[in-house]
């Protein structure tokens, strides 16, 4: 067993495929580690810098993405391996070596196959090499890509937190996986297979499949979704795309009392004081200035009339109809710009996907050209549109969180969006009357919902300036307070120390004041 609590705090084990930062305090190779596809990079990013700053014991596993690394990686693994190994069991930062992560341009694969060996050959390090030299008391995985780790932890005493950031999952035959170095033997028993292994070990090996996202949650001693609505949704039933057993041993959890709901949070860097994107930085202060002239610039760069006054709609997300309902905005798109035509309404698309033909083709029969712009998508351009617009349009289907809609009031952009798992969550009916709410919420998944709303934000636009302006500032400074990694990462930190029911941080023994302290010795059992 790892050492009595009375010794050192708890030790905890991040295992992350992605990061967009890490704090200093965790060594000289911590400004050159960053690696980002989505929202799980920040969310990580921002968990480790508060546990550092609380002085916990944190450690973080990650792929050791040599080519997307920041600075001469290639310099660092060269000609300081040697010395870098030499401090390696005081280090925080932990690289799973492969030559599959090494090359890479991005974290995640389109490719299938490429996607499983690469989350294998992830899994393995952490299993065979990292969580040794770590010997953690918790271990945070997240999404299929971790799904294995949980029931060699479970196996070993280790306790575990499994996330479900997606609900995408994959099926890996449990012989290939040994064969990729994984002695899964040893747990087999901890993990979900396609069928009843009834056989035994033998059977499991050579006739049945395991599936990587439900073993995570099956697992795991506690799982937590991104959203609180939709792990409600998937509980209740909800969203037919949810996989059977997925579903199943979520709800198993649920009723065990083994799962919640703990929203993300957007990069702190989306900050329309600080943005470097913006023609004009502001604030709550002076933000119809700001926002106009970043509006003007927007009009401008995307061809659309030059009006600050004119109500400017923004999609930010993938052109996804599965997903994410560009549909329910192309089927009432001519018809919504024709009925406020004298109000100048425009629609801006800043996004990819396969529904952006659709887009294209009605503004080219319509001659929408200069009140419908529709791009690919583009970092510095979205920025800008979150600034430049006045509402945001997210009418998913489904949404296990969801960032634009945090992101967009933080800029003084509204939200209209369909009540569903994180939209639901983080957008409020808008009561003027009240002050209350940022947004305009929709029910029914249909054109028509989505047009009701869009009518409830125009009528908010027709309001007198001196109200508007009012509710806006309201918004922003609440959503800037709300929409925060600080809370996201208490709400981890809690749900830490109720796991290990103990603290983070021994204060009698405070463990964190020398980061190259000497890990204890340890058996192999792990922390209870």
């Amino acid at each position: 067993m790892n050492e009595s609590s009375d010794h050192r705090s708890p030790r905890i084990l991040l295992v992350t495929p992605e990061i967009s930062y890490l704090p200093d305090a965790m060594g000289d190779v911590a400004p050159c580690v960053a690696a980002k596809a989505g929202g799980l990079a920040d969310v990580s990013a921002a968990l480790i810098s508060a546990l550092v700053s609380q002085g916990a014991d944190i450690h973080v596993a990650l792929p050791n993405y040599r080519r997307m690394f920041n600075g001469n990686i290639f310099h660092l693994h060269e000609i300081e391996l040697r010395k870098y190994h030499e401090v390696l069991p005081h280090a925080r930062i932990h690289l799973a070596e492969d030559r599959i992560f090494y090359y890479r341009d991005q974290v995640y694969s389109g490719y299938h196959e490429e996607a499983t060996r690469i989350a294998l050959a992830f899994q393995r390090e952490v299993i065979n090499h990292i969580i040794p030299t770590v010997r953690p008391d918790l271990i945070h995985c997240n999404d299929w890509m971790t799904g294995l780790i949980p029931a060699m932890a479970r196996r070993r005493g280790i306790k575990s937190l499994f996330t479900i950031h997606n609900i995408h999952t994959r099926m890996v035959p449990l012989m290939r996986i040994e064969e990729t170095g994984i002695d899964a033997a040893e747990f087999w028993m901890n993990l979900f297979f396609s069928g009843m292994p009834s056989h035994g070990y033998e059977q499991a090996r050579s006739d049945l499949s395991v599936d990587l996202l439900t073993s995570g949650i099956f697992s795991a001693h506690f799982i937590n979704s991104v959203s609180p609505r939709f792990l409600g949704e998937i509980v209740a039933g909800d969203h037919s795309l949810v996989p059977d057993a997925v579903r199943a041993e979520i709800r198993s959890k649920h009723a065990a009392g083994c799962a919640s709901g703990i929203l993300n949070a957007p990069d702190v860097t989306y900050d329309p004081a600080t943005d470097p994107a913006l023609v004009r930085t502001y604030g709550a202060g002076d933000f119809p200035t700001g926002k106009a002239e970043n509006k003007r610039a927007l009009q401008q760069s995307m061809g659309l009339v030059v009006n600050s006054a004119a109500p400017i709609f923004f999609w930010p997300s993938r052109l996804d109809p599965i997903q994410k309902g560009p549909q329910l905005l192309t089927d009432i798109l001519h018809r919504t710009v024709s009925d406020y035509y004298e109000s100048g309404l425009q629609v801006l698309v800043v996004a990819d996907g396969p529904h952006q033909t659709w887009f294209h083709q009605i503004v080219r029969d319509f001659g929408l050209r200069n009140r419908v712009a529709v791009v690919g998508f583009d970092e510095k351009l979205s920025r800008l549109a979150y600034a430049g617009s006045d509402f945001l349009l997210m009418p998913s289907l489904f949404e296990p969180c969801g960032l634009p809609q945090m992101v967009a009031p933080i800029y003084g952009t509204l939200a209209v969006a369909r009540a569903t798992g994180g939209l639901a969550d983080t957008v409020h009916p808008l009561n003027v009357t009240a002050s209350t709410g940022n947004g305009f919420c929709f029910e029914d998944y249909d054109s028509n919902g989505l047009r009701w709303a869009i009518d409830q934000a125009m009528e908010f636009y027709a309001l007198p300036r001196k109200v508007r302006e009012r509710e806006v500032r309201r918004i922003m400074r609440e959503s800037k307070l709300e929409f925060c990694h600080d809370q996201v990462a208490r709400r981890y930190m809690d749900r830490y120390e109720a796991m290990l029911a103990r603290p983070l941080v021994n204060h009698k023994f405070p463990r964190n004041r020398a980061l190259a302290d000497e890990i204890p010795d340890w058996d192999g059992e792990g922390g209870s």
